[in-house]
C-alpha cells in the first residue's frame, strides 16, 4: 500500500457526492471505486479500469490477493446467494397473498399510524441478536402493516436501519458481541493489562452514546410523530395523500412491479407465517450448528455458540427453508401452479439484482479504499491533537468518518480499535473512564457513520427490505443520526470536561435529546408550514 495523503479521501468522497449530486447510485459507487483504480494505476485510466473490474470480480467471488496468493473467504458470495434466495421468498409470499392476509389480520388490531409506527420499532428491538436478520424480519413484515396505516417507506426504512445495528452492538447476547470481544481480547492483550474483554466490553455500555440514543429517539419519533427535514415532508405527504412513497421514487424491491399484484380469493395468513417462522429458525439452528452447538455452549453459554458462528451461512439456511417452506404451502393449498411459482422464484431473484449491483459496489469502494489508505491517513491526522480527556471524542469523530466514508462498521471496528485502546491506556495511565469510553466511541462512532453513508451494506439493506428508494432513506435518516450523533459528542466534550459517569451522563443525554427532538421539530414545521412539524394520526378504515 503507496501513502496518498490527503489523496486517499477521494474514492468514498467521489462516491458520496456523485450519489447525493446525481442520484444514480451504481454510476457514483462505479466512478468513486474507479478513482480509487486511478490512484493504484498512477493515472493511467486503462491500469485504473483494470483495477476497478479485479476488486469488483473478486468481492463477487470473495477473493483477495496477498503476497501473490488468491486468498478465498465466502462471506460475499453467501451474502448475495441470500439476496437472491430472500427475493424469491418475500416473491412467492407476496404473490400468494400471504403479505395482504397478515397485513389485513394485524390491522384488526393496528388502527392508526401512530401504532403502526410504534410496532416497527419494537420489532426492530425484539430482533436483537443480528443487524441483517433484523432488516429482513421487520422489512418484509411491517411494510403490508405500515403501508395500510400510511407510514411512509422512508420511516419504516429508518425504523427499520436504527434498530438494526445499534440494537445489535448495545445486546449481551448477539452475532455482533462475539466479534467485539475479539477485538478487545487482541487490544487488551497488546497494552498487557490484567483484564477481561468481557469486563472491558460491560464497562464500556453507558458510554455507547449514540446507538443508545438511536433506538430512542425511533421510539421518540415513532409516538409523537413530530418529524424534521425531509422524513417531514415524507410523513405528511403518506398521510394526507396517501402516497408512501414520493412520486418518481426508485424502491429497492419492487415486489408490485416485478411479480404483478398479489392474488386474491385464497388469501391465508400462514403463508406468510410459516415461511417467515422457518427462516427465523433455520437462522438460529444455522447460527447453533456453525457456532459449535453444544460443546460451545457448554464452555461459555449462547453467547459463546454465537461468537463462533458463521451468520452468513445461517442466513443461507434460513431464506433457502423460507422457500422451500413457501413452495410447499403454496402448491399444496392449490393456489399457485407449479409454472407460476417458478416464474414468480425467478421475478423475485430478479427485483435484488439492483441491490445486490450496490453492495458489490460498495464492497468495492472498501477494497479501493484499503487500496490507498484512507482509513491509515484519517487515523494518522487525528492521532496528532489528542490529550487525554478528549481522546474518546476523537475516537469518536475519526470512526464516524471512516465508518461513512468507507460504508462499514465491522471494518472501523477493526482498524480504530488497536489503536484506541493502546492510546487511551497510555494518555491515562490505566484502564478507566478513558478507557472505557474510547472503547464505546469506536463501536459508537462506527455505527453513526455507517447510519450516515450511502454506501453502507445495513443501510443498503434496510431500504432494501422496506422497499424504499435508497436515496430517500439515505436523505430522511441524515438529520436523526446527526441528532443522536450531536447528542454523544456533546456528552463526550463533557467527559473531556471532567464529567466521567457514563450513567450520569446518559441521564442528562436523554432529556436532552428529548428537547432537541422537539425544538427542532416546530422550528423546521415552522418552515414548511406544518405546525410543531406534527404530522396527523390516521386511523385506518374497515
Amino acid at each position: 500500500m503507496s501513502d496518498f495523503g490527503i489523496l486517499s479521501l477521494l474514492p468514498p468522497l467521489v462516491a458520496i457526492g456523485l450519489a447525493i449530486l446525481t442520484k444514480r447510485v451504481l454510476f457514483a459507487l462505479f466512478f468513486g471505486v474507479w478513482v480509487g483504480g486511478l490512484l493504484v494505476a498512477g493515472g493511467n485510466p486503462i491500469g485504473a479500469t483494470t483495477e476497478t473490474l479485479k476488486w469488483i470480480a473478486f468481492n463477487i467471488a470473495s477473493a483477495w490477493e496477498e503476497n501473490g496468493q488468491i486468498m478465498t473467504d465466502l462471506w460475499n458470495t453467501r451474502i448475495l446467494l441470500f439476496d437472491a434466495l430472500i427475493g424469491a421468498g418475500v416473491a412467492l409470499i407476496y404473490k400468494a397473498g400471504g403479505m395482504n392476509a397478515i397485513a389485513k389480520a394485524v390491522t384488526r388490531k393496528i388502527k392508526t399510524s401512530r401504532a403502526a409506527s410504534l410496532m416497527a420499532a419494537i420489532f426492530g428491538t425484539i430482533i436483537f441478536f443480528d443487524d441483517y436478520t433484523n432488516t429482513i424480519i421487520v422489512g418484509n413484515t411491517m411494510r403490508p402493516i405500515t403501508d395500510r396505516a400510511r407510514v411512509s417507506r422512508e420511516f419504516l426504512a429508518y425504523a427499520d436501519d436504527s434498530t438494526a445495528a445499534p440494537v445489535a452492538v448495545l445486546a449481551v447476547v448477539s452475532t455482533w458481541i462475539g466479534y467485539e470481544l475479539g477485538l478487545l481480547k487482541d487490544a487488551i492483550a497488546s497494552v498487557g493489562a490484567n483484564i477481561s474483554a468481557y469486563s472491558a466490553w460491560f464497562s464500556s455500555w453507558p458510554y455507547r452514546f449514540y446507538p443508545i440514543l438511536a433506538v430512542i429517539l425511533v421510539y421518540l419519533v415513532a409516538i409523537t410523530h413530530r418529524h424534521y427535514g425531509p422524513m417531514l415532508r415524507a410523513e405528511y405527504r403518506a398521510r394526507t395523500e396517501g402516497k408512501v412513497m414520493r412520486d418518481g421514487a426508485q424502491p429497492m424491491m419492487t415486489t408490485e412491479v416485478d411479480v404483478g399484484m398479489p392474488l386474491e380469493g385464497k388469501e391465508s395468513v400462514w403463508v406468510f407465517i410459516l415461511p417467515v417462522a422457518a427462516l427465523v429458525f433455520m437462522t438460529f439452528l444455522g447460527l447453533w450448528v456453525t457456532g459449535g452447538g453444544s460443546a460451545a455452549y457448554a464452555k461459555g453459554g449462547f453467547q459463546e455458540v454465537l461468537s463462533n458462528a458463521d451468520s452468513t451461512w445461517a442466513l443461507v439456511w434460513g431464506s433457502f427453508s423460507m422457500v422451500i417452506v413457501a413452495m410447499a404451502l403454496v402448491l399444496a393449498m392449490r393456489i399457485m401452479s407449479l409454472e407460476e411459482v417458478e416464474h414468480t422464484l425467478v421475478a423475485g431473484m430478479k427485483q435484488m439484482h439492483f441491490a445486490m449491483m450496490i453492495l458489490i459496489l460498495a464492497w468495492s469502494i472498501k477494497s479501493a479504499c484499503d487500496a490507498v489508505g484512507t482509513a491509515d491517513y484519517i487515523v494518522s491526522v487525528a492521532s496528532n491533537v489528542l490529550s487525554p480527556g478528549l481522546v474518546p471524542f476523537v475516537v469518536f469523530v475519526v470512526a464516524a468518518f471512516i465508518s461513512f466514508t468507507t460504508g462499514t462498521s465491522w471494518g472501523t471496528f477493526a482498524i480504530m480499535m488497536p489503536i484506541a485502546v493502546p492510546l487511551s491506556y497510555g494518555l491515562s495511565g490505566s484502564f478507566g473512564p478513558v478507557v472505557y469510553a474510547s472503547i464505546a466511541s469506536v463501536f459508537a462512532g462506527g455505527v453513526f457513520g455507517d447510519h450516515c453513508s450511502p454506501i453502507s451494506d445495513t443501510t443498503i439493506m434496510s431500504s432494501m427490505f422496506s422497499g424504499c428508494d435508497h436515496l430517500d432513506h439515505v436523505n430522511t435518516q441524515i438529520p436523526y443520526a446527526l441528532t443522536a450523533g450531536f447528542v454523544g459528542a456533546l456528552m463526550l466534550l463533557l467527559f473531556a470536561a471532567g464529567l466521567k459517569n457514563g450513567w450520569v451522563l446518559l441521564a442528562i443525554a436523554v432529556p436532552l435529546l428529548v428537547v432537541l427532538h422537539r425544538l427542532l421539530s416546530k422550528w423546521y414545521g415552522k418552515r414548511t408550514g406544518i405546525p410543531h412539524g406534527k404530522v396527523p394520526i390516521y386511523v385506518v378504515e374497515g
